[in-house]
């Protein structure tokens, strides 16, 4: 409350143009900060602004607003976003872009990604904020891709992976690897058989346990075998 308050202190005043112009720019910077839920306040309230003077920059506010809820991870929210006024109000190549990226992260297809990417290239890679995200677009749907192929199995082979997934195997070994680093799924790479080993919650719990035994036990042998020596000497 007291927020609203010092904010509507400060805007008091300001043409709803140039206070959409300032929401815009806070929106990108929290966006570049990877603080999207903050962004996503901000474009919302750019696109307010402009659309209360009918000025086309509300588009923009609208894409990145629905940008917003991509990177957070929540593609369903574009649709419900876009079956409202503003949805029916604001049509064009630069909406249609994002909602067939949402449904890429919503279906988690890395093809749905590279063919929207393909066909809107101008609404996308020649946006610098839309361009700005796109890496990490492709990051994490690619993991969430290789995650849905992976599901099903305790064993899989990784070609069988990279066949799926129509991309290299080296450029899927080192994915998984990452993903396993980063706890994303438990499991392991048996990279001399080119074999991924998939372990539920408890399994990969239990293996770790078991191996942080053995090490417990495998340094108290070497104590015991080096007191002997000393004994010896």
């Amino acid at each position: 409350k007291q927020w609203y308050q010092r904010r509507v202190a400060i805007t008091a005043g300001v043409p709803p143009k140039l206070q959409a112009a300032l929401d815009m720019q806070s929106g990108i910077l929290h966006g570049e900060e990877k603080d999207f839920k903050t962004g996503f306040s901000y474009f919302y309230e750019a696109f307010e602004g402009y659309d209360s003077v009918d000025h086309p920059f509300a588009m923009d506010g609208l894409k990145y607003m629905l940008l917003s809820k991509i990177m957070l991870g929540v593609p369903d929210d574009v649709q419900a976003l876009l079956t409202g006024k503003m949805g029916l109000k604001y049509r064009g190549r630069g909406i249609d872009a994002m909602k067939a990226i949402a449904d890429a992260g919503k279906k988690r297809d890395i093809s749905i990604f590279n063919k929207t990417i393909a066909e809107y290239d101008d609404e996308l890679k020649k946006d610098p904020v839309v361009q700005n995200h796109l890496k990490s677009l492709y990051d994490n749907l690619l993991e969430k891709n290789l995650v849905r192929i992976i599901e099903p199995y305790s064993r899989v082979q990784i070609a069988h992976v990279a066949e799926t997934i129509s991309l290299p195997y080296e450029v899927v070994e080192k994915k998984l690897s990452q993903i396993i680093l980063d706890k994303k799924f438990s499991g392991i790479l048996d990279q001399g058989s080119g074999v991924l080993i998939v372990y539920d919650g408890s399994e990969s719990d239990q293996t770790y346990t078991y191996a942080l035994d053995t090490i417990t036990h495998m340094g108290k042998v070497v104590d015991v075998l080096f007191k002997k020596a000393q004994k010896l000497s």
